[in-house]
């Protein structure tokens, strides 16, 4: 028998569409792994959540194949060179990443062993889509011109890894713990989240076949279920986008739900080229917008705790309290509300998603927030301040989506922090500032950050 391959696996939980495994099963044996580094330590309570979930999902389905999820604990470079002693595997392969820990991680690998990195995680590697100059796109337009005139290849067929003829040991998942951060929020939230690649694939197929033709027109809408509800599964590699691209290819619609796995690949494609924008204001000019980071203000508290006295908002705070999810329009407003009206660092208000999101995409995140705030690449220009009003009045026409999070039986209050001490029977907020004069505030402090204060 030759020598095993070691596939490391980071957000690319998935057997179809792998590159990585692909390459690894034409050589021989595969050991699947999964280290639990400094990173996944690192993880904000929801996605860790969602990645025990995943990981979960896909032991069970190698499982069934024959095969295992080895997991280990530790520096990847020290776990993979002794995995490496205990199983005589010669090579260590992955999908790559393009922030800039994963890239630094997946560098050190290659210094330190036999090891080779392989697509799977975008419709197009970032340097693969440029200007004429050669630079990154930083307009999303021309950006989706370049991605939607190349050829994107077809998925991958799934691969069955071939079994070695021993195992390593494995630590095993339900001693990482990783969903305890989550507190008493585990178990609500975990009645409304699906993990796992046939879920993935069940799912992409239900909604090119319901939901596909109609996307364009209905994807706004809040209390519409239209929308694909496979973000979680893209953020952590239970679906690739090809899959997802290629399942809609020349069927009506087709056009509109490519255009949003593009944003995607836009997302990571700045993040690529411009690292800095997952922390710091892609924009320059903009450290001097007088924005607020303190987030133990009351009226900042209230919009984490759904508690603004704007409908909408705390409608959609809610559905992400319960769910760990919120709808792509609703995420638009709440940012929206607390970097414009509440005058908020957008800082703020990402690692509020980071920590609630299951979906959470670091890249996403951060050019979503972004573009909201007015900082950011292809960023909407900051005098487009969304009215929860208007907009709730144009997305959520009959109210339902305010009236089902609104609600004392959504199961909001039984799965917030208990030291809020919110109960159903609270009377209801009054705003911090209304909506007339946020807007005010807000145009007034861009207008002095672009010219100057005006002289008397």
């Amino acid at each position: 028998m030759s020598a095993p391959t070691l596939l490391w696996l980071r957000r690319d939980l998935r057997l179809g569409d792998h590159p990585a495994l692909t390459h690894a099963a034409a050589r021989g044996p595969v050991i699947p792994v999964f280290i639990r580094d400094a990173e996944v330590d690192g993880l904000p309570a929801a996605p860790a959540m969602r990645l025990e979930m995943a990981l979960k999902a896909l032991s069970a389905r190698l499982e069934r194949l024959g095969s295992r999820l080895i997991l280990r604990s530790g520096d990847p470079v020290e776990v993979l060179r002794r995995l490496m002693t205990e199983t005589g595997a010669d090579l260590v392969v992955w999908s790559r990443r393009y922030d800039p820990k994963g890239k630094e991680g997946g560098a050190e690998v290659k210094a330190a062993l036999p090891a080779e990195s392989f697509p799977g995680a975008l419709l197009a590697e970032p340097w693969d889509v440029t200007t004429g100059a050669g630079g990154g796109y930083k307009v999303f337009t021309p950006f989706w011109r370049a991605l939607s005139a190349r050829d994107i290849a077809p998925p991958l067929p799934a691969v069955t890894p071939p079994v070695p003829g021993g195992w390593p040991v494995s630590e095993a998942l339900a001693d990482w713990r990783l969903a305890d951060p989550m507190n008493r929020g585990r178990e609500g939230v975990a009645r409304h989240v699906r993990a796992g690649e046939p879920d993935a694939l069940t799912r992409l197929g239900s909604f090119v076949r319901d939901h596909l033709s109609t996307y364009a027109g209905t994807r706004d809408q809040l209390g519409n279920a239209s929308c694909s509800g496979l973000s979680a599964a893209l953020a952590w590699g239970e679906l690739s986008p090809r899959q997802a691209w290629w399942a809609a290819s020349g069927r009506p619609g087709a056009a509109a739900f490519q255009r949003q796995l593009a944003w995607r690949d836009f997302a990571w494609a700045l993040t690529w080229h411009s690292p800095h924008m997952l922390k710091e204001n892609w924009r320059a000019g903009w450290d001097a917008f007088p924005w607020n980071d303190d987030t133990a203000r009351p009226e900042v508290q209230a919009w984490m705790q759904g508690r603004t006295g704007v409908p909408v908002i705390d409608a959609a705070m809610r559905e992400l309290h319960v769910t760990g999810y919120m709808h792509n329009r609703a995420r638009m407003l709440v940012a929206s509300y607390l970097t414009k009206h509440l005058m908020t660092h957008w800082r703020v208000g990402a690692e509020f998603f980071a920590g609630h999101l299951v979906d959470w995409d670091p890249a996403n995140n951060a050019m979503g927030w972004q573009w909201v705030a007015g900082c950011g690449p292809d960023a909407a220009p900051f005098f487009r301040i969304f009215n929860p009003e208007t907009q709730a009045a144009k997305f959520d026409p009959d109210g339902s989506y305010r009236a089902r999070w609104l609600a004392p039986d959504s199961g909001f209050f039984e799965v917030v922090p208990r030291r809020w001490q919110l109960t159903p029977d609270m009377p209801a907020p009054r705003p911090a500032i209304s909506l007339k004069q946020g807007r005010e505030r807000a145009l007034s402090a861009y207008q002095i950050m672009r010219n100057g204060p005006k002289l008397a």
